[in-house]
């Protein structure tokens, strides 16, 4: 069987009964794959009858080899970025396409899919106008990380977090669709369920302003570097593109709008999970918190990094807050100023 018999749900949400007994699963899956390969009807059977979280775990794993060997073979680490976007709706597609195969509930899940299709859709169309999918295109991180690690070592850092974690990662912000998928024969659709469409739309929207926020100022400021010039049609004055770095709009309350509102959208599909089993938390919330972590690290990087290049940045660290606003303090106010007369106060 490859779903739980479950009868309330809150049972939906316990791990020993929901994903625990089909571990096993996950050791016979290769073998039956293979000896079913050019049996399409058998490898539709195998689909049905294997645990969906089971599946999609070991679909996550599977992609590790391809991602080392694709980036050592290219000196090019940024193979998982070219599917972050992709990736997390891949696997909340999968269920709800076996919700629909086994003939359960799927109104809720449907919404979902949906929401995660808008949010794959703006961040690949971010990622791709910023040049994300040209030939030879890497994170400019990856490059500065192996100036500091040894060859061999960074083998390793590919291998454990590069490929593997990362890819686990993407598989694991999907957990609570799972649980999604399990409580849809117990807990019908219901008005709350629009709540938290609606708040999941809205920070994807929230990231898609914030991103367009800054392609518009850094088009604008690419534009002033190479002809020395303001662009008319632009409200940024010169000594904005001096500072090298946004400052109004969403950035004037946060360093990473984006980043707050991507974050958000994995912690809101958690908290969905949760209310409708009616926890207060569950095992799928390690997704999200992984996520957090990772958000947490890559942004302390990029802001050292930045920080290091723009002078003026450590002022703005200091007056703004990285993700969430500051209730507090004297707000954004003129970076270049403060920074001449802390210089005069030493």
């Amino acid at each position: 069987m490859a779903l739980p018999l479950i009868k309330s749900a809150v049972a939906c949400s316990d791990f020993t009964r929901t994903v625990q007994p089909y571990i096993p699963q996950l050791n016979e899956l290769p073998q039956q794959i293979w000896q079913s390969a050019t049996n399409p009807q058998a490898l539709k059977q195998i689909y049905l009858n294997t645990n969906p979280l089971i599946s999609a775990f070991a679909f996550s794993l599977f992609l590790v080899p391809i991602f080392f060997v694709i980036s050592e073979i290219n000196k090019n680490y940024s193979q998982v970025d070219r599917v972050w976007s992709i990736l997390p709706t891949t696997y909340n597609l999968h269920y709800v396409v076996y919700a629909h195969a086994k003939g359960l509930p799927t109104q809720r899940l449907d919404s979902l899919a949906i929401i995660s299709s808008v949010w794959s859709a703006r961040l690949t169309y971010n990622y791709w106008r910023k040049g994300g999918y040209q030939i030879g295109s890497e994170d400019y991180r990856w490059e500065i990380l192996r100036k500091y690690i040894n060859p061999p070592l960074f083998v390793i850092f590919n291998i454990v977090f590069i490929s593997l974690a990362q890819s686990v990662l993407l598989f694991s912000v999907s957990l609570p669709t799972y649980i999604l998928l399990l409580a849809s024969p117990l807990v019908p659709s219901q008005n709350t369920d629009i709540f938290f469409t609606q708040a999941l739309l809205a920070f994807v929207f929230l990231a898609f302003t914030a991103d367009q926020q800054q392609w518009n100022f850094q088009s604008a400021k690419h534009t002033y570097q190479s002809t020395a010039k303001v662009p008319p049609s632009t409200t940024f004055t010169a000594a904005d593109f001096d500072r090298g770095f946004r400052t109004t709009g969403l950035w004037a309350f946060s360093r990473h709008p984006n980043f707050l509102a991507e974050q958000a959208v994995w912690v809101t599909l958690y908290l969905w999970s949760c209310y409708v089993t009616g926890t207060y938390w569950n095992w799928s919330g390690i997704g999200a918190v992984a996520y957090l972590i990772l958000f947490q690290a890559s942004t302390w990087f990029t802001e050292l990094v930045t920080a290091r290049k723009y002078p003026d940045y450590r002022v703005y660290q200091q007056r703004v807050g990285k993700f969430v606003p500051k209730l507090w303090g004297e707000g954004i106010g003129d970076l270049r100023g403060e920074r001449k007369e802390g210089k005069k106060d030493k």
